[in-house]
C-alpha cells in the first residue's frame, strides 16, 4: 500500500546520504550561543560564520536592554493580530522610525521577513497586474507571487537588459501594471544588483520597482539603508522590504514605500491580517538596532574589510568563489556529497558555515556559504582561512573516509 509520504522518497535518499556522511546540516543544534561570533556544541567552542548576524548586534547592550524592558512593560506576547487585537505603541514607533530612515511616508512591520514579502507582493499585484521577477529570487518572493492571481515572468538574473526586452515584448498591460521584484544583495552568492539600472528600465516602462534588501539593509549605503542608497537611487524606489533577523538583531520584517497609498494594503494583506503581531521584545530590540544602523559606519567599515580579507584568502587557496567580496562569500563545491563532507569537517574543526544545496541555490550549485559579521576580528577571519586551507590539504583522506561511509550498510 502506498503512503502519503512516498513522494518524499527522493528527498529521504538525499537525507540518508547526508546522515551517512555526518550530521544533519539542516538541523544543527547549538548547546549555547556565547556571543555574536561564538557558539558551543557539547564541550567545543565553534566560530560562527554562517549566522547572517551582519552587524553583530544580537548581544548589543542597548538592544538587549530594550528587549528586556519591553517584556517588563508589556509581557511576553501579543496574543493576536494587529487587526483583531490592536497595535502596541512600539509597533507604530518602529514603523515611523523606519519610514523616517528611508525618507518615505509609509512603512508596515510584520512578524517575520518571510511573511513580509508574502504580504506585500500578494497585496500589490492584482489579477490584472504582471510581475517580473529576477530568476534567482528568494523563496519568499516566489511564494508571494503564488498568492496572487497575477501573471509572473522571470528575467535573467541581475540583467536589466533582459528585463527591458521582456517588458518591451509584453507591451501594454490592459487595466494593470508591471511590478518588478529584485533583491539588493542575493543571499546565496552574495552578488549585488545594479539597482540604479533596474530603476531606469522599470520606470521607463511605467512599472513599479520592489526591492528586497533583507541581506543588504544595515550593510550598504551612507546610513545603512541598503544597495539603493549605495547607488544613489533610494528616493526613486517604489517599495523596499527587509527583515529584522539579519542586521536588526531580532525577528520580524518591514516594507516601506514612497507611495502614501501603500497604507491601504494593511486592510488586504492576509499574512499580515491573520498572523499574531511581533512581540514587544522583538519590536523593541529592532527599534534600538535601527539607531545602531544609522550611526554604524564603523561596523560597516570593519565588515567590508573582513569581507575583502576572507575573499582574498580563499581565492589564494584556489576556491571557486561565486561573487566579488561582500558579507556573503560562497565557495562552489563539485557536488552535494562533497559539500556535505566538507561542511562536517569544518564543524568538527571548529568553524560553522552554511551548507547550501539545490533547490535552494542558483544554478543547482552545492555551496559552502559564509556570512560575515562586523563582530568578526581579523584573527577570526584568519582562522576561517586557515581551516579552509587545512581542509584542502586533507582532501585525499576525507574522500577515502566518505567512500567508506557511503559503502557501509
Amino acid at each position: 500500500m502506498s503512503s502519503i509520504f512516498d513522494k518524499y522518497s527522493p528527498l529521504k535518499s538525499r537525507v540518508d546520504m547526508m546522515m551517512k556522511i555526518g550530521r544533519d546540516a539542516l538541523g544543527v543544534q547549538f548547546d549555547d550561543i556565547i556571543n555574536a561570533t561564538r557558539g558551543r556544541i557539547g564541550n567545543r567552542e565553534i566560530l560562527l560564520a554562517g549566522t547572517n548576524n551582519y552587524l553583530g548586534l544580537t548581544f548589543d547592550e542597548d538592544c538587549v536592554a530594550a528587549a528586556k524592558q519591553a517584556i517588563d512593560n508589556h509581557g511576553t506576547g501579543t496574543t493576536g493580530s494587529r487587526v483583531a487585537n490592536g497595535s502596541y505603541a512600539e509597533h507604530v514607533d518602529l514603523e515611523k522610525a523606519l519610514a523616517d530612515h528611508f525618507g518615505m511616508p509609509s512603512c508596515v512591520v510584520f512578524t517575520t521577513g518571510y511573511q513580509t514579502n508574502l504580504s506585500a507582493i500578494s497585496a500589490l499585484a492584482g489579477d490584472k497586474d504582471v510581475i517580473f521577477m529576477d530568476a534567482d529570487a528568494h523563496a519568499c518572493i516566489i511564494d508571494g507571487t503564488r498568492l496572487t492571481g497575477a501573471s509572473t515572468f522571470r528575467f535573467r538574473h541581475n540583467s536589466p537588459e533582459d528585463l527591458d526586452k521582456r517588458l518591451s515584448r509584453h507591451g501594454d498591460i490592459q487595466d494593470g501594471h508591471a511590478l518588478v521584484v529584485i533583491e539588493g544583495m542575493y543571499s546565496m552568492f552574495g552578488d549585488i544588483a545594479p539597482v540604479d539600472e533596474f530603476v531606469d528600465v522599470t520606470h521607463r516602462h511605467g512599472g513599479y520597482l520592489f526591492i528586497d534588501e533583507a541581506h543588504s539593509y544595515g550593510i550598504f549605503g551612507e546610513t545603512g539603508c541598503g544597495i539603493a542608497e549605495e547607488q544613489g537611487v533610494l528616493d526613486q524606489v517604489d517599495f523596499i522590504s527587509g527583515t529584522f533577523s539579519k542586521s536588526l538583531a531580532s525577528v520580524g520584517g518591514f516594507c516601506a514605500s514612497k507611495h502614501p497609498e501603500f497604507e491601504i494594503t494593511r486592510k488586504v494583506m492576509r499574512p499580515y491580517m491573520f498572523t499574531a503581531s511581533a512581540t514587544p521584545s522583538n519590536i523593541s530590540a529592532a527599534r534600538a538596532a535601527v539607531e545602531k544602523v544609522k550611526t554604524g559606519d564603523h561596523l560597516r567599515k570593519n565588515l567590508k574589510e573582513r569581507a575583502q580579507q576572507l575573499h582574498a584568502g580563499l581565492s589564494e587557496l584556489g576556491y571557486d568563489l561565486c561573487a566579488d567580496p561582500s558579507p556573503v562569500i560562497a565557495a562552489r563545491r563539485p557536488n552535494e556529497a562533497v559539500a556535505a563532507l566538507e561542511w562536517n569537517w569544518l564543524l568538527e574543526n571548529g568553524v560553522y558555515v552554511n551548507l547550501a544545496v539545490p533547490p535552494g541555490t542558483p544554478q543547482s550549485s552545492s555551496l559552502l556559504r559564509i556570512s560575515l559579521s562586523a563582530a568578526h576580528t581579523e584573527q577570526d577571519v584568519n582562522k576561517i582561512v586557515e581551516t579552509f586551507g587545512a581542509m584542502k590539504n586533507a582532501q585525499g583522506e576525507m574522500m577515502n573516509d566518505m567512500a567508506s561511509k557511503l559503502a557501509a550498510e
